[in-house]
């Protein structure tokens, strides 16, 4: 049975391709473009495996492409949990600039779940996490999802007895009130949770153990960007900084640090640690182009050095 099983509700087929450069109303000569299954769980679990851990996705698909997403993930060596829709998975668009290395990213609302979907996917995860140790819950909600699904996926977790991550955004992010083991905001993400500025490390890491303190989470990784990710505790408080490496795609880079922090928890290492292995793995995606998944040697070479600094 896989440790860690995530939950994608709102998955997407990515397609990713080049052109000489990008500008408005010529028509633009691309590459041959390139398909991953994508979305945030999806991602986290992609990664996970990457770094040894076993690992399960859990979500919804629907239509052709919501097919072509499962024959991607056999590639990965992931176990999926597919619970099947009505409606088509999404497709999200990423076209790269080659000469700017500039990136621009498209991305499609989803499909509608019914009622009736959304409790298929909560048995799903369920059952796959019957004996899992950590439930992780990443990326937006499509329509027709309420941002308050958030508190009956914190529920399923407990239920199971793994301890539930949370990365996401918007209404889901707002939501939550309780039950959640770590939750990954960006920095604009905790100021809007908070309704204030902050500007420097000690207001962020107040803002940060605000939440511990109200019984929402355990642990605030607060993503700052260029500036690497603070990890904050009732009683800790951690930095690692960002590594200085040649950007090629962000894609996937928040979903891959997720893995790290992930699974440097299921192998007990220190919070420091567990930061720089999320660090390294954020890092090590910044080398591939679209939701490709980022290789073990590139993670390992990055975590070494995350961990001296």
């Amino acid at each position: 049975m896989p440790d860690i099983v995530t939950l994608t509700m709102n998955p997407a087929l990515d397609v990713t391709t080049f052109a000489d450069a990008i500008v408005p109303t010529k028509k633009l000569r691309c590459t041959e473009p390139f398909y991953d299954a994508g979305g945030g769980g999806v991602n986290v679990a992609k990664v996970a495996r990457v770094l040894g851990a076993s690992a399960a996705a859990v979500y919804p698909a629907g239509g052709v492409r919501g097919e072509q997403m499962s024959g991607l993930l056999d590639d990965d060596d992931v176990e999926e949990c597919i619970v099947t829709i009505a409606d088509d998975t999404r497709e999200c668009f990423t076209a790269i600039d080659s000469t700017s290395g500039l990136e621009y990213r498209f991305l499609t609302p989803g499909p509608v779940l019914t009622a009736a979907e959304q409790e298929r996917c909560l048995d799903a995860l369920v059952k796959a996490a019957s004996d899992a140790k950590f439930v992780v819950a990443s990326g937006s909600f499509p329509p027709g999802v309420p941002g308050t699904f958030v508190r009956r996926i914190a529920r399923a977790a407990a239920d199971v007895g793994a301890r539930f991550v949370l990365d996401s955004s918007g209404d889901a992010l707002a939501s939550i009130d309780s039950g959640v083991h770590l939750v990954k905001p960006s920095l604009d993400e905790l100021c809007e949770w908070v309704g204030r500025d902050l500007p420097g490390a000690p207001e962020r890491i107040a803002a940060a153990r605000e939440l511990v303190t109200r019984g929402i989470t355990e642990i605030v990784v607060v993503s700052l960007g260029g500036d690497g990710a603070i990890m904050v505790t009732a009683d800790e408080a951690v930095t690692v900084p960002a590594l200085d490496v040649e950007v090629r795609s962000a894609v996937g880079a928040g979903d891959s640090m997720v893995a790290g922090l992930v699974v440097g928890l299921l192998q007990e290492r220190s919070l420091r640690d567990a930061l720089a292995l999320g660090i390294a793995s954020a890092t090590a995606a910044l080398l591939t182009a679209g939701s490709h998944v980022c290789k073990r040697e590139d993670i390992d070479r990055f975590d070494a050095l995350a961990r001296e600094l």
